[in-house]
């Protein structure tokens, strides 16, 4: 009998059947079933690996110590991490071709070798030469820094075993193949068994590590969602090549929050933090004119100050088109219903547009108000004033609901030189209102629109 047995496996989804099928059942994608070529195993055949040789004993009994994290020398990526890099950890980090992952984790990398660490960057992408070219236009070198071009899983591993490092870069995982797998590199089994050997690794030796992923056309990390799910965290780096700023995000962290957001800038000489994100989202907006208004959102535990914009015209359509950049869309459309129902405005003749300037996706209810005024401010041709601030979540019933950190928000427009906050009047009670800015409550949002549209 073949000691070999064939598969097909989804490349979308990791689902896996014997026969081969024009549309994988798991994930309903057309044309990913590729076939694969896995050995057969005994009842005893398969090598037990272990992450550790302890026993189980009583939760009671286990000394929890808080090791300390390393500090990467960028604040950004610190906050995104939840306060640094935890040794032993895997992150895997995502985002768009040419984005600037590389360039983010080779500065992450020259970072943590300037304070003694030992760093290993494994490229199956570049040869050493084109890393060394690409590190001296960023100005980065130093000698405990240790770059290999390679992609065999086993040769990586020897590479660890002699360096021993305390970080761990392989860019990316999708290049790199365990020989004793058939598939080809960047196959489902190929890259499922790489990520797991490495988490074998990482967990075993305590070494950080980061695995660069490719992203689909759809925006998801290439290859089976299984992948999200063996890491530790879930970095993406995101941006429009045209701007010149980048956002990191975390969608799973397993040692922080999934809410923060980092910023940089990508110059010549690499990535630039930048710490008051609020001025640059703010940087370009016009004043004086009809459906532009500023709301203060919370980004983890960073309030970010951004311009909401709306443009509200006539239809040429039987159906109005509603569409939306940055936010929800159907939060649009409800929003827009309440607008019609409750203040009486006629929209349902009237296209919409609205905008999150800067790139930034806002999810939180508490841009609800900021929306509404928008939309209206657009629809009667009524400029907000200035230096006014909207927060605030919108009920069905027409009602403006309280939000959370309203004192961050707050503070946050003082400093950047707003004289007025309109907030709901819940979150007034017990308000420690800062000097120099004006606080004004609504309860729903008829007098929100009064009290921002006085033109």
């Amino acid at each position: 009998m073949s000691k070999y047995k064939t598969k097909y496996a989804c490349q979308e989804c990791g689902y896996e059947t014997p026969k081969w099928l024009g549309k994988c059942p798991g994930c309903g994608s057309w044309n990913t079933m590729v076939e694969e070529v896995v050995a057969k195993t005994g009842a005893g055949g398969r090598e037990r690996q272990s992450l550790s040789k302890q026993t189980a004993q009583p939760i009671t009994e286990v000394k929890s110590e808080d090791e300390p994290r390393l500090n990467t020398r960028m604040n950004e990526l610190n906050r995104v991490l939840g306060g640094g890099l935890v040794p032993g950890s895997l992150i895997l980090v995502g985002g768009d071709p040419g984005i600037g992952k590389s360039t983010l984790l080779l500065q992450t990398s020259f970072a943590l070798a300037g304070q003694g660490y030992k760093v290993l960057y494994v490229s199956g992408e570049e040869s050493a030469k084109q890393i060394k070219l690409r590190a001296e236009r960023l100005g980065l070198e130093t000698p405990e820094m240790f770059v290999v071009s390679e992609t065999d899983l086993t040769l990586i591993e020897e590479q660890i075993e002699q360096i021993e490092p305390a970080v761990l870069i392989v860019d990316s995982i999708q290049t790199v193949y365990h020989p004793a797998i058939t598939s080809a590199a960047g196959s489902v089994a190929q890259v499922r068994e790489a990520t797991a050997h490495l988490m074998r690794i990482a967990k075993g030796k305590g070494i950080a590590t980061f695995i660069v992923g490719h992203v689909t056309k759809e925006g998801a990390i290439a290859g089976p969602r299984m992948l999200e799910h063996m890491v530790d965290a879930v970095l993406y780096f995101e941006g429009e090549r045209h701007n010149t700023f980048r956002i990191l995000r975390a969608v799973k962290n397993r040692f922080g929050s999934t809410n923060e957001m980092g910023i940089f800038e990508m110059k010549e000489k690499g990535l630039e933090e930048v710490s008051n994100p609020s001025e640059i989202f703010l940087a370009e907006r016009p004043v004086g004119v009809a459906g532009s208004t500023v709301v203060a959102s919370m980004e983890g535990t960073r309030p970010v100050l951004v311009e909401l914009q709306a443009l509200v015209s006539p239809t040429s359509f039987v159906t109005p088109r509603r569409m939306a950049t940055g936010v929800d869309h159907q939060r649009v459309a409800m929003i827009m219903a309440v607008l019609e129902k409750r203040v009486g405005l006629m929209l349902q003749n009237q296209d919409a547009y609205v905008n999150v300037a800067g790139g930034v996706r806002l999810d939180e209810p508490a841009v609800d108000l900021a929306i509404a005024v928008s939309i209206a401010s657009s629809f009667r041709e009524q400029a907000t004033l200035p230096h006014d601030v909207v927060i605030g979540e919108v009920g069905l019933t027409g009602e403006v609901r309280g939000v959370s950190r309203i004192e961050q928000r707050i503070r946050e427009a003082q400093k950047l030189g707003f004289k007025r906050v309109v907030i709901p009047e819940k979150n007034v009670r017990g308000l420690d209102v800062p000097v120099g800015i004006e606080v004004v409550g609504v309860r729903n949002i008829e007098e929100a629109l009064r009290e921002v549209l006085r033109g």
